[in-house]
């Protein structure tokens, strides 16, 4: 709400708003830092006891380096050098901080923006406490691509870290890589199309064939092949909700670019690889845990709905409106919580 006031009352080369800027995003990463980093170990997060029954397991030497080799070797290491509270207030800082970072090498003046989009997003509070690993390397994955035109080793670097800390982040990588050879946004969202078309004709066909493909490791594979069940999912089948969810950067990057005008080969290349990673889950959505597939794209969806505000002025009063889609990202997912709570 402070934040929306800001658009409200102020203009975006403010001397107060580059105050807001400087001070705010520190003193939010700090909160965000504290509150997620020192959460209670009690059980009230399911996969966070599971980490720490892990990190008990490699503290006692009986460990097993997994194919996610880095999360294996960053967990070994922590055993050595720090408590277990220690470990899970560093995943926070690796979770958090590679945002913070990404948004201030993308809009060196209003990095806020940007930072508070990717944490009022739908995801980022349950890849924070539960889905830790995934988070990691999806954050890691981002830092990797606000390198991209700056620098090409450290865009390298990191995505070789996301990939070691999840296997599964070879997905958005190899979308990534295509989206240098294929430059034709009209093509994506015809991909996209035809993504749900066979998906609604073809029912479990997809599951199976990315099963067998051997995508990422056993763990996604089982959880293609497993039957989906209604005790993990408020609903299951085909889940228009979050087609529906999923679609609205896409229809957004639509009015950006062809209604505005709006042009850049950075955000063209963040669009298709979400385009390519989302339309794979919506090939496979009836799937077990077809929310995990589904963060292979959602954690890039707060970057899609914000870059070309914060790149360019394309509409008239966007200040203001940059206030108000901010209100409306967040609302969503308030709504989904005050929904699953109730």
């Amino acid at each position: 709400m402070i934040t929306f006031i800001h658009t409200l009352a102020l203009s975006p080369n403010d001397t107060k708003i580059s105050i807001f800027n400087r001070i705010g995003s520190p003193l939010l990463l700090i909160v965000l830092l504290l509150y997620i980093g020192f959460r209670p170990i009690n059980g009230i997060f399911i996969d966070m006891t599971t980490y720490a029954h892990i990190f008990h397991r490699y503290l006692s030497g009986a460990y097993e380096i997994t194919s996610d080799h880095g999360f294996s070797y960053f967990l070994l290491f922590c055993t050595k050098v720090m408590t277990l509270e220690g470990f899970f207030f560093l995943c926070a800082c690796i979770y958090i901080i590679p945002l913070y970072v990404a948004s201030k090498n993308w809009f060196p003046n209003h990095y806020f923006f940007a930072f508070l989009l990717f944490i009022v997003s739908y995801s980022f509070w349950t890849y924070g406490v539960n889905g830790i690993r995934n988070g990691m390397a999806t954050s890691l994955y981002v830092l990797a691509i606000s390198y991209h035109m700056k620098n090409f080793k450290k865009m390298v670097i990191f995505f070789v870290l996301a990939y070691s800390f999840h296997t599964s982040m070879l997905l958005p990588i190899m979308a990534f890589v295509c989206t240098k050879y294929v430059p034709d946004t009209k093509k994506y969202y015809f991909f996209y199309i035809l993504a749900i078309a066979l998906s609604v004709t073809m029912g479990g066909v997809w599951e199976n064939l990315f099963a067998q493909l051997g995508f990422a490791d056993e763990r996604f594979s089982a959880y293609l092949t497993t039957d989906a069940s209604s005790s993990k999912f408020s609903s299951t089948g085909f889940r228009y909700d979050f087609l529906l969810y999923s679609a609205a950067p896409i229809i957004l990057s639509g009015f950006y670019k062809y209604k505005s005008g709006y042009q850049s080969l950075i955000y063209d290349r963040l669009l298709h690889t979400y385009i390519v990673a989302n339309a794979f889950w919506v090939m496979i959505i009836r799937a077990n845990f077809s929310n995990r597939f589904a963060y292979l794209s959602w954690f890039l969806m707060a970057i899609i709905v914000i870059y070309p505000l914060l790149d360019k002025n394309i509409w008239k009063n966007q200040f203001k409106k940059i206030g108000i889609i901010t209100l409306l990202y967040y609302a969503f997912t308030y709504l989904m919580f005050f929904k699953t709570a109730i």
